[in-house]
Protein backbone atom coordinates (compact mmCIF):
# COMPACT_ATOMS: atom_id res chain seq x y z
CA UNK A 1 0.00 0.00 0.00
CA UNK A 2 2.83 2.29 1.28
CA UNK A 3 4.64 2.01 -2.32
CA UNK A 4 1.11 2.63 -4.12
CA UNK A 5 0.50 5.76 -2.27
CA UNK A 6 4.76 6.62 -3.20
CA UNK A 7 4.16 6.51 -6.55
CA UNK A 8 0.47 7.88 -7.15
CA UNK A 9 2.37 11.20 -5.31
CA UNK A 10 5.41 11.19 -7.51
CA UNK A 11 3.03 11.11 -10.51
CA UNK A 12 1.10 13.81 -8.90
CA UNK A 13 4.48 15.92 -8.43
CA UNK A 14 5.44 15.32 -12.09
CA UNK A 15 2.18 16.51 -13.28
CA UNK A 16 2.71 19.54 -11.37
CA UNK A 17 5.94 20.20 -12.83
CA UNK A 18 4.15 21.64 -15.90
CA UNK A 19 3.56 24.72 -14.50
CA UNK A 20 4.57 28.01 -15.81
CA UNK A 21 6.19 29.41 -13.12
CA UNK A 22 9.83 28.49 -13.08
CA UNK A 23 9.75 28.78 -9.27
CA UNK A 24 7.06 26.18 -8.96
CA UNK A 25 8.57 23.54 -11.40
CA UNK A 26 12.30 24.20 -9.61
CA UNK A 27 10.13 23.35 -6.02
CA UNK A 28 8.60 20.23 -7.29
CA UNK A 29 11.67 19.13 -8.81
CA UNK A 30 13.24 19.60 -5.62
CA UNK A 31 10.42 17.59 -4.50
CA UNK A 32 10.44 14.71 -6.17
CA UNK A 33 14.43 14.20 -5.84
CA UNK A 34 13.80 14.28 -2.40
CA UNK A 35 11.13 11.58 -2.39
CA UNK A 36 13.47 9.53 -4.84
CA UNK A 37 16.52 9.53 -2.36
CA UNK A 38 14.47 8.07 -0.06
CA UNK A 39 12.35 5.53 -2.04
CA UNK A 40 14.65 5.44 -5.54
CA UNK A 41 13.17 2.34 -6.76
CA UNK A 42 9.25 3.28 -6.48
CA UNK A 43 10.23 7.10 -7.46
CA UNK A 44 12.64 5.88 -10.53
CA UNK A 45 10.17 3.76 -11.99
CA UNK A 46 7.20 6.03 -12.03
CA UNK A 47 9.05 8.38 -13.47
CA UNK A 48 10.09 6.32 -16.15
CA UNK A 49 6.38 4.67 -16.81
CA UNK A 50 5.14 8.85 -16.78
CA UNK A 51 7.02 9.40 -19.74
CA UNK A 52 6.85 6.57 -21.80
CA UNK A 53 2.94 6.81 -21.42
CA UNK A 54 3.35 10.46 -22.01
CA UNK A 55 5.64 11.17 -25.38
CA UNK A 56 4.54 14.38 -25.80
CA UNK A 57 4.70 16.20 -22.21
CA UNK A 58 6.23 19.19 -22.52
CA UNK A 59 8.24 19.13 -19.48
CA UNK A 60 9.82 16.35 -19.80
CA UNK A 61 13.73 18.05 -19.90
CA UNK A 62 12.45 18.68 -16.03
CA UNK A 63 11.83 14.93 -15.45
CA UNK A 64 15.01 13.64 -17.22
CA UNK A 65 17.18 16.27 -15.36
CA UNK A 66 14.94 14.89 -11.87
CA UNK A 67 16.18 11.72 -12.25
CA UNK A 68 19.56 11.97 -12.92
CA UNK A 69 19.94 14.06 -9.41
CA UNK A 70 17.91 10.99 -8.39
CA UNK A 71 20.40 8.27 -9.85
CA UNK A 72 23.73 10.54 -8.94
CA UNK A 73 22.13 10.29 -5.22
CA UNK A 74 21.34 6.98 -4.78
CA UNK A 75 23.39 4.67 -7.88
CA UNK A 76 24.34 2.23 -5.05
CA UNK A 77 20.91 1.32 -4.50
CA UNK A 78 20.05 0.58 -7.79
CA UNK A 79 19.81 -2.86 -9.13
CA UNK A 80 20.44 -3.96 -12.82
CA UNK A 81 16.54 -4.66 -14.19
CA UNK A 82 15.85 -1.28 -12.84
CA UNK A 83 18.92 0.38 -14.51
CA UNK A 84 18.70 -1.20 -17.57
CA UNK A 85 15.19 -0.17 -18.46
CA UNK A 86 16.20 3.39 -17.23
CA UNK A 87 18.95 3.45 -19.68
CA UNK A 88 16.46 1.87 -22.29
CA UNK A 89 14.28 5.07 -21.74
CA UNK A 90 17.35 7.71 -21.97
CA UNK A 91 18.65 6.47 -25.11
CA UNK A 92 14.96 6.67 -26.70
CA UNK A 93 15.26 9.80 -25.75
CA UNK A 94 18.11 10.74 -26.62
CA UNK A 95 17.57 9.83 -30.21
CA UNK A 96 14.07 10.32 -30.86
CA UNK A 97 14.73 13.27 -32.97
CA UNK A 98 16.84 13.72 -35.63
CA UNK A 99 17.77 17.49 -35.09
CA UNK A 100 19.69 18.67 -32.17
CA UNK A 101 17.20 19.82 -29.48
CA UNK A 102 19.71 20.29 -26.85
CA UNK A 103 18.43 20.68 -23.74
CA UNK A 104 16.11 17.72 -24.23
CA UNK A 105 18.84 15.69 -25.13
CA UNK A 106 21.35 17.03 -23.14
CA UNK A 107 19.22 15.56 -20.23
CA UNK A 108 18.92 12.61 -21.76
CA UNK A 109 23.09 12.21 -22.39
CA UNK A 110 23.36 12.93 -18.72
CA UNK A 111 21.01 10.86 -17.02
CA UNK A 112 23.19 7.84 -19.70
CA UNK A 113 26.14 9.20 -18.04
CA UNK A 114 25.26 8.90 -14.29
CA UNK A 115 24.13 5.05 -14.80
CA UNK A 116 27.37 4.54 -16.50
CA UNK A 117 28.82 5.38 -13.39
CA UNK A 118 28.40 2.25 -12.06
CA UNK A 119 26.23 0.12 -15.30
CA UNK A 120 28.67 0.98 -17.80
CA UNK A 121 28.31 -2.42 -19.76
CA UNK A 122 24.75 -1.69 -20.22
CA UNK A 123 24.71 1.69 -20.77
CA UNK A 124 27.57 0.78 -23.66
CA UNK A 125 25.19 -2.30 -24.95
CA UNK A 126 22.73 0.38 -25.51
CA UNK A 127 24.40 2.94 -27.09
CA UNK A 128 26.96 1.20 -29.35
CA UNK A 129 24.02 -0.14 -31.38
CA UNK A 130 23.51 3.52 -32.30
CA UNK A 131 27.26 3.78 -33.47
CA UNK A 132 27.55 1.46 -36.32
CA UNK A 133 30.20 1.72 -38.73
CA UNK A 134 30.04 3.62 -41.71
CA UNK A 135 26.89 5.44 -40.71
CA UNK A 136 26.90 9.12 -38.85
CA UNK A 137 26.47 8.92 -35.45
CA UNK A 138 23.20 11.44 -33.60
CA UNK A 139 25.38 14.45 -32.31
CA UNK A 140 24.40 13.15 -28.37
CA UNK A 141 25.35 9.66 -29.11
CA UNK A 142 29.16 10.84 -29.37
CA UNK A 143 28.51 13.48 -26.83
CA UNK A 144 27.69 10.78 -24.56
CA UNK A 145 30.98 8.46 -25.37
CA UNK A 146 32.85 11.68 -24.50
CA UNK A 147 31.60 12.38 -21.33
CA UNK A 148 31.21 8.73 -20.36
CA UNK A 149 35.05 8.15 -21.06
CA UNK A 150 35.88 10.75 -18.19
CA UNK A 151 32.85 9.79 -15.87
CA UNK A 152 34.20 6.80 -15.72
CA UNK A 153 38.08 6.04 -17.07
CA UNK A 154 38.35 2.68 -15.97
CA UNK A 155 34.65 1.25 -17.57
CA UNK A 156 35.12 3.61 -20.35
CA UNK A 157 38.96 2.70 -21.82
CA UNK A 158 38.67 -0.97 -22.58
CA UNK A 159 36.16 -0.03 -24.96
CA UNK A 160 37.67 2.52 -26.92
CA UNK A 161 39.96 0.87 -29.13
CA UNK A 162 36.55 -0.39 -30.82
CA UNK A 163 35.10 3.05 -30.50
CA UNK A 164 38.13 4.77 -32.22
CA UNK A 165 38.23 2.02 -35.05
CA UNK A 166 34.55 2.78 -36.02
CA UNK A 167 34.87 6.79 -35.72
CA UNK A 168 37.92 7.05 -37.39
CA UNK A 169 35.62 6.58 -41.32
CA UNK A 170 32.91 8.50 -39.31
CA UNK A 171 35.30 11.94 -39.61
CA UNK A 172 35.66 11.84 -43.34
CA UNK A 173 31.91 11.68 -43.85
CA UNK A 174 31.27 14.97 -41.60
CA UNK A 175 30.27 17.60 -42.92
CA UNK A 176 28.31 19.70 -40.67
CA UNK A 177 30.30 21.99 -38.02
CA UNK A 178 28.74 20.50 -35.29
CA UNK A 179 29.36 16.88 -36.29
CA UNK A 180 32.71 18.05 -36.18
CA UNK A 181 33.05 19.98 -33.25
CA UNK A 182 31.59 16.93 -31.29
CA UNK A 183 33.91 14.21 -32.77
CA UNK A 184 36.96 16.50 -32.22
CA UNK A 185 35.91 17.08 -28.11
CA UNK A 186 35.40 13.28 -27.62
CA UNK A 187 38.88 12.43 -29.34
CA UNK A 188 40.35 14.86 -26.61
CA UNK A 189 38.15 13.56 -24.33
CA UNK A 190 39.13 9.75 -24.81
CA UNK A 191 42.67 10.89 -24.93
CA UNK A 192 42.50 12.68 -21.26
CA UNK A 193 40.72 9.42 -20.29
CA UNK A 194 43.28 6.87 -21.52
CA UNK A 195 45.89 8.98 -19.71
CA UNK A 196 44.90 9.23 -16.71
CA UNK A 197 43.75 5.31 -16.98
CA UNK A 198 48.20 4.68 -17.97
CA UNK A 199 48.74 7.02 -15.07
CA UNK A 200 47.08 4.70 -12.82
CA UNK A 201 47.71 1.35 -13.64
CA UNK A 202 47.92 0.22 -9.79
CA UNK A 203 44.14 1.03 -9.90
CA UNK A 204 43.05 -0.26 -13.30
CA UNK A 205 41.21 -3.56 -13.58
CA UNK A 206 43.87 -4.64 -16.43
CA UNK A 207 47.21 -3.46 -15.90
CA UNK A 208 48.37 -4.68 -18.82
CA UNK A 209 46.98 -1.92 -21.32
CA UNK A 210 49.62 0.39 -22.96
CA UNK A 211 49.95 3.35 -24.76
CA UNK A 212 50.70 1.91 -28.24
CA UNK A 213 47.15 0.01 -28.10
CA UNK A 214 45.82 3.16 -29.39
CA UNK A 215 48.98 5.49 -30.75
CA UNK A 216 48.33 4.29 -34.36
CA UNK A 217 44.16 4.88 -34.22
CA UNK A 218 45.08 8.68 -32.26
CA UNK A 219 47.97 9.67 -35.28
CA UNK A 220 45.03 8.83 -37.81
CA UNK A 221 42.78 11.23 -35.93
CA UNK A 222 45.72 13.89 -35.85
CA UNK A 223 45.86 13.48 -39.56
CA UNK A 224 42.54 14.65 -39.93
CA UNK A 225 42.18 17.26 -37.17
CA UNK A 226 45.49 19.20 -38.00
CA UNK A 227 45.15 18.94 -42.01
CA UNK A 228 41.85 19.60 -42.96
CA UNK A 229 40.05 20.85 -39.51
CA UNK A 230 42.69 23.12 -37.64
CA UNK A 231 42.36 25.03 -41.14
CA UNK A 232 38.54 25.92 -40.74
CA UNK A 233 37.23 29.20 -40.85
CA UNK A 234 35.03 28.56 -37.42
CA UNK A 235 37.02 29.98 -34.66
CA UNK A 236 35.07 27.41 -32.29
CA UNK A 237 36.14 24.68 -34.23
CA UNK A 238 39.52 25.53 -34.62
CA UNK A 239 39.81 26.08 -30.48
CA UNK A 240 37.88 22.65 -30.03
CA UNK A 241 40.59 20.94 -32.13
CA UNK A 242 43.77 22.25 -30.69
CA UNK A 243 42.55 21.37 -27.38
CA UNK A 244 42.01 17.91 -28.77
CA UNK A 245 45.07 17.79 -30.43
CA UNK A 246 47.10 18.65 -26.86
CA UNK A 247 45.79 14.86 -25.45
CA UNK A 248 46.39 13.50 -28.64
CA UNK A 249 50.38 14.41 -28.75
CA UNK A 250 50.92 12.03 -25.33
CA UNK A 251 49.37 9.35 -27.49
CA UNK A 252 50.97 9.05 -30.79
CA UNK A 253 53.90 6.78 -31.80
CA UNK A 254 57.15 8.71 -31.30
CA UNK A 255 58.42 8.74 -34.88
CA UNK A 256 55.20 10.56 -35.82
CA UNK A 257 54.91 12.89 -33.39
CA UNK A 258 58.92 13.89 -34.08
CA UNK A 259 57.92 14.18 -37.80
CA UNK A 260 54.92 16.61 -37.04
CA UNK A 261 56.39 18.80 -34.43
CA UNK A 262 58.41 21.57 -37.06
CA UNK A 263 54.70 21.74 -38.60
CA UNK A 264 52.43 21.49 -35.46
CA UNK A 265 54.25 24.02 -33.06
CA UNK A 266 54.03 26.77 -35.43
CA UNK A 267 50.75 25.55 -36.73
CA UNK A 268 49.84 26.00 -33.00
CA UNK A 269 51.93 29.59 -32.51
CA UNK A 270 49.68 31.08 -35.92
CA UNK A 271 46.59 31.07 -34.04
CA UNK A 272 48.00 33.35 -31.17
CA UNK A 273 47.33 36.16 -33.73
CA UNK A 274 43.93 34.97 -35.19
CA UNK A 275 42.56 34.73 -31.58
CA UNK A 276 41.73 37.29 -29.03
CA UNK A 277 41.75 34.59 -26.12
CA UNK A 278 45.08 32.51 -26.01
CA UNK A 279 44.46 30.09 -23.09
CA UNK A 280 43.44 26.94 -24.89
CA UNK A 281 46.26 27.03 -27.78
CA UNK A 282 49.06 27.68 -24.85
CA UNK A 283 47.14 24.95 -22.78
CA UNK A 284 47.61 22.54 -25.65
CA UNK A 285 51.36 23.85 -26.48
CA UNK A 286 52.03 22.86 -22.88
CA UNK A 287 50.73 19.62 -23.67
CA UNK A 288 53.10 18.85 -26.99
CA UNK A 289 55.83 20.41 -25.48
CA UNK A 290 55.27 17.92 -22.88
CA UNK A 291 55.57 14.99 -24.54
CA UNK A 292 58.22 16.31 -27.10
CA UNK A 293 60.50 16.30 -24.11
CA UNK A 294 59.48 13.30 -22.76
CA UNK A 295 60.22 11.51 -25.51
CA UNK A 296 63.66 13.48 -25.79
CA UNK A 297 62.82 14.99 -29.27
CA UNK A 298 65.63 16.58 -31.21
CA UNK A 299 63.77 19.01 -33.22
CA UNK A 300 62.91 21.28 -30.41
CA UNK A 301 65.70 23.19 -30.52
CA UNK A 302 64.85 24.15 -34.18
CA UNK A 303 61.58 25.58 -32.79
CA UNK A 304 62.76 27.12 -29.67
CA UNK A 305 62.87 31.01 -31.18
CA UNK A 306 58.95 30.93 -32.86
CA UNK A 307 58.21 29.73 -29.47
CA UNK A 308 59.80 32.01 -27.19
CA UNK A 309 58.89 35.13 -29.46
CA UNK A 310 55.73 34.21 -28.77
CA UNK A 311 55.38 32.95 -25.20
CA UNK A 312 56.85 35.84 -23.23
CA UNK A 313 54.94 38.38 -24.52
CA UNK A 314 51.78 36.75 -23.57
CA UNK A 315 53.66 36.15 -19.61
CA UNK A 316 54.26 39.71 -19.39
CA UNK A 317 50.50 40.62 -21.28
CA UNK A 318 48.73 37.88 -19.32
CA UNK A 319 46.64 40.33 -17.54
CA UNK A 320 47.54 39.21 -14.10
CA UNK A 321 44.97 36.66 -14.55
CA UNK A 322 46.82 33.18 -12.48
CA UNK A 323 45.10 30.51 -14.53
CA UNK A 324 46.57 32.36 -17.77
CA UNK A 325 50.00 32.33 -16.11
CA UNK A 326 49.65 29.16 -14.64
CA UNK A 327 49.56 28.14 -18.24
CA UNK A 328 52.24 30.13 -19.27
CA UNK A 329 54.46 29.09 -16.84
CA UNK A 330 54.16 25.73 -17.25
CA UNK A 331 54.85 25.84 -20.93
CA UNK A 332 57.70 27.63 -19.89
CA UNK A 333 58.47 24.89 -17.07
CA UNK A 334 58.50 22.09 -19.98
CA UNK A 335 61.94 23.97 -20.64
CA UNK A 336 62.86 24.84 -17.26
CA UNK A 337 62.56 21.02 -16.06
CA UNK A 338 65.33 19.66 -18.84
CA UNK A 339 67.66 20.49 -21.29
CA UNK A 340 66.77 23.37 -22.57
CA UNK A 341 67.21 25.68 -19.86
CA UNK A 342 70.53 26.87 -20.95
CA UNK A 343 69.07 28.62 -24.38
CA UNK A 344 65.43 30.23 -22.19
CA UNK A 345 68.28 31.64 -20.08
CA UNK A 346 70.13 33.10 -23.13
CA UNK A 347 66.80 33.79 -25.12
CA UNK A 348 65.92 36.27 -21.89
CA UNK A 349 68.98 37.91 -21.78
CA UNK A 350 69.28 38.92 -25.21
CA UNK A 351 65.66 39.20 -26.46
CA UNK A 352 64.97 42.48 -28.32
CA UNK A 353 64.38 45.42 -26.55
CA UNK A 354 62.94 47.97 -29.48
CA UNK A 355 59.37 48.35 -28.82
CA UNK A 356 58.66 47.71 -32.69
CA UNK A 357 59.89 44.26 -31.67
CA UNK A 358 58.05 44.27 -28.41
CA UNK A 359 54.78 45.66 -30.02
CA UNK A 360 52.50 47.02 -27.12
CA UNK A 361 54.54 45.65 -24.74
CA UNK A 362 55.99 48.12 -22.19
CA UNK A 363 59.52 48.12 -20.54
CA UNK A 364 58.36 47.32 -17.13
CA UNK A 365 56.58 44.40 -18.44
CA UNK A 366 59.34 43.08 -20.20
CA UNK A 367 62.18 43.27 -17.58
CA UNK A 368 59.55 41.80 -14.89
CA UNK A 369 58.90 38.87 -17.29
CA UNK A 370 62.49 38.51 -17.56
CA UNK A 371 63.14 38.54 -13.96
CA UNK A 372 60.11 36.20 -13.15
CA UNK A 373 61.83 33.75 -15.41
CA UNK A 374 65.42 34.22 -14.45
CA UNK A 375 64.31 33.50 -10.78
CA UNK A 376 62.25 30.62 -11.87
CA UNK A 377 65.30 28.95 -13.48
CA UNK A 378 67.95 30.21 -11.00
CA UNK A 379 65.37 28.08 -8.04
CA UNK A 380 63.88 25.20 -9.96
Amino acid sequence: VKRRYIKSFSVALIDVANDKDERVRQQVSQALCELGFHHPKVVLMASHDYLLKHSKVLHRVLVLQSMEAMVKGTIAQLDQSLARKIITLASEELTRSKEVVPHWQEAASNLLVALGCRFINEVMEEILQKFQPGILPHFFVVRTLANLSVANVYGMVPFLTAILGTMLPMLGIARQDNMKSVFTIALGRFSEAILEYLANLDKAPDPTVRKDAFSSEIHAAYEVLFNQWLQHKEPKLRTSVVDALGQMSHLMPHDKLEEQLPRLIPGILSLYRKHPEHFHFTQSLCHVLDAAVEMGSRVLESQMDGLLNVLHPQVVCARFLCWVYAELSGSFGVFEACVWWRPVAQWLEHSPRKREDLGSIPRQGETLGKFLYFTRLLFT
